[in-house]
């Protein structure tokens, strides 16, 4: 199925995470529209739920041919719920289907990847082996997901560390080591670099030149071409304070400078960038064109 391809004028599509509302074509689409995106992010049902809500043939191929013929590219992000690292049959059972239904949704909808949070092994008591008793439940679920988009044309498994919060299996960008190993570094599964998450674990992206060495680490551990998205948003805490709160660019602690480093790393060539700041969705808000502007 045609999905949009990189345009090279466009370094860097902007866009934000837009909801679906009456639908993907008069919601999202739409909204998309009106808001001038050059990407987005949308959830394929409720973020807070483990339902699997199936698409409408007609409606799927309408918002793809939307997007293909508006050079819109476009991810999904899968429910917040998802947590392949728990100790809970259930709630794993339960992460397992939803991230694969979300990735069959992303071939239905030609969206390019899946984000999937990291996890946690949720265990607060600190015994022993816990966490890689964790990491071995991530691989089983994941590695079987994987090998059904092996194809370069289907979407990628794009993977979001953690601001750090509870028991997190990856939340610093030296925690992606032990995550990609367990998945014996699979070619589609991606990195989503969610700059609040990273700086919340600890990542220096205050300082000048601090957003190009975290990059730089990304690409040592990952390889090329695994940074596949980013979520630009500034951050309401401070460096290392484990908390997920994220602030307008330029009105938090990390600044615009941590944006504009990013937007000049070779590795970030041909990547979106997708909002979730405060407002980022809003007509008239500044956010999009900010980003547009420092591009």
């Amino acid at each position: 199925m045609p999905r949009p391809t990189r345009d090279p004028v466009l370094r860097n599509p902007v866009g934000t995470h837009v909801k679906v509302g009456p639908g993907l074509v008069k919601g999202t689409l739409k909204g998309a529209r009106e808001l001038g995106l050059e990407a987005l992010q949308v959830f394929t049902g409720n973020p807070r739920g483990w339902a699997l809500s199936d698409g409408r043939p007609a409606e799927d191929a309408a918002f793809r041919a939307g997007c293909v013929e508006r050079g819109i590219r476009v991810v999904i992000h899968a429910p917040y719920l998802v947590n392949l690292g728990s100790p809970t049959p259930l709630t794993y059972e339960r992460s397992v289907a939803s991230v694969a239904h979300n990735v069959r949704r992303a071939v239905e909808i030609g969206a390019e990847g899946v984000v999937v949070h990291t996890g946690s092994y949720v265990d607060a008591t600190g015994a022993h082996g816990l966490r890689e008793a964790a990491l071995r439940r991530v691989r089983e679920a994941l590695l079987p997901i994987l090998e059904t988009i092996e194809d370069e044309a289907l979407p990628w498994l794009l993977l979001e560390p953690t601001a750090g919060q509870g028991r997190s299996l990856c939340a610093g960008v030296e925690d992606l080591a032990p995550y990609l190993d367990a998945l014996d570094h699979h070619p589609k599964a991606g990195i989503c670099l969610d700059t609040c998450h990273a700086f919340a674990a600890g990542a220096p992206l205050d300082e000048p030149g601090g957003t190009t060495r975290t990059v730089d680490r990304i690409v040592e551990i990952a390889g090329p071409g695994k940074l596949r998205l980013v979520h630009a948003n500034d951050s309401s805490d401070p460096r290392g304070s484990m908390r997920d709160r994220h602030e307008r660019l330029g009105e938090g602690l990390i600044g615009i400078g941590a944006i504009e480093e990013l937007l000049r790393h070779p590795a970030t060539a041909g990547v979106p960038f997708i909002l979730e700041t405060p407002g980022s969705r809003d007509p008239g808000s500044d956010q999009i064109a900010l980003v547009k502007a420092l591009r």
